[in-house]
C-alpha cells in the first residue's frame, strides 16, 4: 500500500494484523458500542463489531533521504508484556526489501515514541547480540521521550524494551535526540501529540502544496474519532491524550490533509470529516 504526497511516496510495511482482541488496548470499545458506527465497516472493524487493527512501519521516501517511521514489535524479543509478541519470527525484513527498501537503504529511522510496538526492528539479533537493523541510519527519537524511558528501570517491562531496542542504537551512536516540534528537512516536521506518552510526536508530510499526517498513537483507531471519550488504555497520561485527540481533529477536519493511520487496518488512510459533534475518517 503506498500514497503519493507531491515528492513524497509513503509505503506502508505490515508487520501483523488482528481482528478483534483489541479491547486491552480500548477497552470501551465493545462489539454492541462499535455497531452503530457504521462507517467503520469494512476497512476499520468486521461485520461483528469486532474492530481491525494493524501493526505496520511507514517508509516515507522524500528526495533526499528514506525515512522508517516506527519500527514494530521485531523478531526474537522476548520479555513482552503480550505473550504473543515473544519471539516473533515474522518475514518483515524481506518484505521492506521486496517494496524497494532494503535496510541499508535506509538512512533515517522516527519513533514517534517508544513504546514496544515502535522500536522492535531498531535491532535485530545476530550472535546473540542486538545489533542496530540500520547501521547506516540516524535514528531520531524526541529528547523529553528518551529520558522518560531511561529512568524507568522498576518497570521491568520497559525496562527489557529499553535494554534490548533502544539502547543498542544509542551505544553505537546513531541516536539523535529532537525536539517535539522539530524540522527534519524541507518536506518533513514533527508535530507535538502529548498524552500517550510524555514525547509523542506525529510526522507531518508537505510537498509540492500537498500534505499527509502520520498519527503514531495520539490515536489508535479511527473509532476514537466517532467516540472522543474512548482514550487508550495505554495513555500515560488520558486527560492530555484526549485533549490532543480533540485538538488535532478540529485542526484536520475538513482540510485535504491526508491523515495516515499508524495502527489503522484496511484503508489505513482517510481525511477528518465532521460528524455531527464529532468526526469521521472518510476514505478516498
Amino acid at each position: 500500500m503506498r500514497w503519493r504526497i507531491g515528492a513524497v511516496t509513503v509505503t506502508k510495511i505490515v508487520e501483523l494484523e488482528a481482528v478483534g482482541g483489541s479491547r486491552f488496548i480500548l477497552p470501551q470499545a465493545t462489539r454492541e458500542a462499535v455497531l452503530p458506527i457504521d462507517w467503520l465497516r469494512p476497512h476499520f472493524a468486521d461485520a461483528e463489531g469486532r474492530l481491525k487493527m494493524s501493526v505496520h512501519a511507514l517508509v516515507v521516501e522524500t528526495p533526499s533521504r528514506r525515512v522508517v517511521v516506527d519500527t514494530c514489535i521485531g523478531n526474537d524479543k522476548q520479555q513482552r508484556a503480550i505473550p504473543t509478541w515473544n519471539g516473533l519470527r515474522t518475514a518483515f525484513l524481506e518484505d521492506l526489501a521486496a517494496a524497494g527498501y532494503p535496510r541499508q537503504s535506509i538512512d533515517t529511522v522516527l519513533c514517534t515514541h517508544l513504546h514496544v510496538d515502535h522500536v522492535g526492528w531498531n535491532t535485530m539479533l545476530v550472535d546473540g547480540r542486538w545489533v542496530p537493523t540500520f547501521p547506516r541510519a540516524r535514528y531520531l527519537m524526541g529528547r523529553v521521550e528518551f529520558e522518560h524511558w531511561r529512568a524507568q528501570r522498576e518497570n521491568a517491562g520497559a525496562a527489557a524494551v529499553f535494554a534490548d531496542s533502544v539502547a543498542p542504537v544509542f551505544d553505537a551512536g546513531l541516536v539523535e535526540l529532537v525536539d517535539a516540534d522539530q524540522r527534519i528537512d524541507g518536506e518533513l516536521s514533527l508535530v507535538p501529540t502529548l498524552g500517550h506518552t510524555p514525547g509523542h510526536v506525529s510526522l507531518r508530510i508537505s510537498s509540492r502544496g500537498e500534505e499527509a499526517l502520520i498519527t503514531g498513537d495520539f490515536l489508535h483507531h479511527p473509532c476514537q474519532m466517532a467516540r472522543l471519550d474512548w482514550s487508550s488504555a495505554a495513555d500515560h497520561d488520558p486527560a492530555l491524550a484526549a485533549a490532543t485527540r480533540r485538538r488535532m481533529f478540529a485542526e484536520l477536519a475538513g482540510t485535504p490533509t491526508l491523515v495516515i493511520g499508524t495502527h489503522f487496518a484496511g484503508a489505513t488512510a482517510g481525511h477528518v470529516r465532521v460528524d455531527g459533534e464529532a468526526y469521521r475518517l472518510a476514505v478516498p
